[in-house]
């Protein structure tokens, strides 16, 4: 069994010219089978014209013709020939069933002349045992070959009358024929290969290119580190009207999207080592603290005063770890897609509550409350609600100046805090929701972790909602949409 060939272009080139093989040996079947039917057809004609004049003639020829060199007995001087004088012709009578009959064959001699030869015995028999219907019938006659024959009885005297003529000639023209014709296919399948290997490498040369494309880009180094994908199918060979285009505009789609999830990933490796950073950071200050009134209470053992401010301190600050621990649990577990508590909750008394309790903390500020004539609920977890809102109030008020408005509003399925403060800054406006941001980048420890509004965003989102923010001078509004 032969291997299969394995590349598009042998494929291709394989497959064309066993096509244009198959083709021209449809063909040339069809021509020689053709031209053999057109052949028997003139030979049977002539088989007919030599019977009819052999069937009128009165008898057999005189075989003791001494006529000159080169000619044939039945002519000039003989009685007229009825055979056509063609080399090959046989003629026999078979005048009762007891005699075997007599006939002849015009044959050519070594030296060119044509003379008459007695049919044999067995080519006799032979004929004699052939239908007298005068259809033509196909014969091997012992020392002269193939022959078509026909016979009648319908001689001058009924007796039977057989002709014939020799498929010599029929046969060789067919055989040459189809010597030419294999000869033909031959040629004309070396020209098929060689013409199909140069238009198919030809066709072929764009989608090499592709495959060039994506070779480069299995080359470069896309594990770590920022990726630059640039590499892209040329232009031209991205029309998606032709094959290699579609396969070219797909691969540049492809690695597009490559492109994007690379520099998402790196983005979310770079957000994970901050992330590392601002905790290691908010949590070495507290630490080096409580390090610190530690050795002072250590050191005076005796002094009641510094032991009741060194154990205040090493409380506060474990406070202070304690809510950035739970803060960072809480972001770590919301992260991992864990599913939060789904019930009916009243926004509206969770704004109300919150509301109240941000006046009794910042007394200074007017805060104000805007809820619709009928209760306000949404599906969700409670607790982590109510602490979105307070975040949400918190930030406003840390970071607004006494006398600022903050006006807290409900809508059907979600809520809007607005303040008139000072805003945030144009370049935090984008980034305010991510972790550990914060307006002054000395991070000093006044104004919290920079986790509150995370938080905000990581709540709402694990509830399928979304929080905007919008911030210009006196003019700072957070929407808060829940699913």
């Amino acid at each position: 069994m032969l291997p299969r060939p394995r590349s598009l272009t042998s494929r291709l080139v394989i497959t064309a010219v066993a096509l244009v093989v198959v083709v021209a040996l449809l063909v040339s079947v069809a021509t020689t089978l053709a031209l053999r039917s057109y052949l028997t057809g003139q030979l049977d004609n002539e088989v007919h014209s030599t019977l009819d004049r052999a069937s009128r003639a009165p008898g057999p020829i005189d075989r003791t013709f001494d006529g000159p060199p080169g000619a044939i007995p039945g002519g000039d001087g003989d009685r007229p020939n009825v055979f056509g004088q063609g080399v090959g012709t046989l003629t026999a009578w078979f005048y009762a069933d007891d005699e075997p009959g007599l006939g002849d064959v015009i044959t050519e001699g070594s030296d060119g002349i044509a003379s008459r030869q007695d049919l044999s015995t067995e080519a006799l028999e032979i004929l004699d045992g052939l239908p007298t219907d005068g259809t033509v019938h196909v014969v091997d006659l012992p020392a002269l070959g193939t022959y078509r024959v026909a016979v009648t009885d319908s001689g001058p005297g009924n007796e039977k009358v057989a002709a014939g003529l020799p498929t010599r000639d029929l046969d060789d023209a067919v055989s040459t024929l189809v010597t030419t014709e294999v000869a033909l296919i031959a040629l004309g399948g070396l020209l098929a290969l060689g013409a199909g290997l140069v238009v198919v490498r030809r066709h072929l040369r764009p989608l090499r290119e592709v495959a060039e494309t994506a070779h480069a880009v299995a080359s470069l180094p896309l594990a770590e580190g920022e990726i630059d994908l640039a590499e892209r199918v040329p232009e031209h060979l991205t029309d998606e009207r032709t094959e290699v285009g579609q396969v070219g505009s797909a691969l540049n789609t492809l690695l597009a999207h490559v492109e994007d999830s690379l520099s998402a990933r790196h983005r979310s490796e770079m957000q994970v080592r901050q992330f590392v950073a601002d905790a290691s950071h908010e949590l070495r200050t507290p630490l080096a603290t409580i390090a610190g009134y530690t050795e002072l209470a250590r050191r005076r053992p005796d002094d009641a005063e510094a032991g009741s401010m060194a154990l205040g301190k090493v409380e506060e600050e474990s406070r202070r770890m304690t809510a950035l621990v739970e803060d960072l649990l809480l972001l770590a577990r919301l992260d991992s897609g864990r599913p939060l508590v789904r019930e009916p909750v009243d926004l509206t008394r969770l704004l109300l509550e919150a509301v109240s309790d941000a006046r009794v903390l910042a007394p200074g500020h007017h805060w104000r409350l805007d809820l619709p004539q009928e209760s306000v609920e949404v599906i969700g977890d409670e607790q982590r609600l109510h602490q979105v809102v307070t975040n949400l109030l918190t930030n406003a008020r840390k970071h607004t100046p006494d006398g600022t408005t903050v006006t807290v509003s409900a809508q059907p399925g979600g809520f809007t805090v607005h303040d008139d403060g000072p805003g945030f800054s144009p370049e935090l406006v984008d980034h305010a929701f991510e972790r550990f941001a914060r307006g002054d980048a000395s991070r000093h420890r006044e104004g919290g972790a920079g986790l509150g509004l995370a938080l905000v965003q990581a709540i709402v989102s694990a509830h399928g909602g979304t929080v905007t923010l919008a911030s210009t001078p006196g003019d700072t509004r957070v929407v808060v949409r829940l699913g």
